[in-house]
């Protein structure tokens, strides 16, 4: 019986983190709220690379077709030059970009910004996530995919970089940035889940050796398979809700709910 709760604990962890990643409430600032109010516990920074991993899955299940337009638009523009290759290149080169950001001070303030995950911390966060989401509620924005450049590109990795702090959305901070530089909102949306591919694949890829390290030592293949999987198929739904929320220009709930959790949050530790 033990066992089963066990697992059920992996499956929730998988599910939470799955359904919390890709919409701009903070994934990383949700399980500090679980773990220091509600008393659950986790099993360190590998699992959570681990259940990012199967967040990662599902946006390469969702935006396979643009990466399978961009890999072959942009192969095709570096060999013969074709000018209506060139837009989907320059994206290519703007993902690069806007991924050094985060990579940079990810490897030079770790230490720094693990030091932040704090209950007080996630609860100002949250709420300044609320603000900067309500700020663009009802933009509209102009700039597709051809109109981009090497500044947006940096703008926008400089947030997905501050979503490193707990409690700031990266999806969020990266949609509010594209957002305010005037991207329409699809494009802004495709921009930040396709520059999430290579921070997550990276960290993955870093992490690999402890995490295979960590699941022998405690055997609990088991359980991280399965919050695996849980993460996968809450982050596709979760996703692709979120698309629709973004059409329909509906992130104002967003903001109202990082303002209510925020809140009881500094309540909580206030009190």
């Amino acid at each position: 019986m033990e066992e089963i709760w066990i697992l059920l604990k992996y499956l929730f962890l998988g599910i939470f983190q799955g359904f919390t990643e890709p919409i701009p409430i903070s994934s990383s600032g949700h399980l500090v709220i679980l773990q220091d109010i509600i008393g659950m516990e986790f099993d360190g920074l590998q699992f959570e690379v681990l259940v990012n991993f199967g967040s990662l899955v599902a946006v390469l299940i969702v935006y396979r077709d643009d990466l399978m337009r961009l890999t072959k638009n942009g192969i095709g523009y570096i060999i013969s030059k074709d000018d209506r290759q060139k837009d989907e290149f320059d994206f290519i080169v703007y993902l690069i970009i806007g991924t050094i950001p985060a990579g940079v001070l990810g490897i030079l303030l770790g230490d720094a910004i693990e030091g932040l995950s704090t209950t007080q911390t996630v609860g100002i966060t949250l709420i300044i996530t609320g603000i900067a989401l309500w700020l663009i509620r009802n933009l509209q924005g102009r700039k597709g995919e051809g109109q981009l450049n090497w500044k947006d590109a940096t703008i926008v990795g400089l947030g997905q970089a501050v979503a490193l702090i707990p409690g700031i959305s990266r999806s969020g901070a990266t949609i509010v940035a594209a957002m305010f530089l005037g991207m329409k909102r699809e494009t802004a949306l495709r921009f930040s889940f396709l520059l999430y591919i290579p921070v997550s694949l990276g960290t993955m890829l870093l992490s690999i050796e402890e995490l295979v390290a960590s699941a022998d030592s405690a055997g609990i293949w088991m359980g991280y398979t399965i919050a695996f999987l849980g993460s996968v198929v809450a982050s596709y739904f979760s996703l692709k809700w979120f698309m629709n929320v973004m059409e329909k220009g509906k992130l104002k709930y967003f903001a109202y709910y990082c303002f209510i959790v925020g809140g009881l949050v500094l309540l909580v530790v206030l009190l």
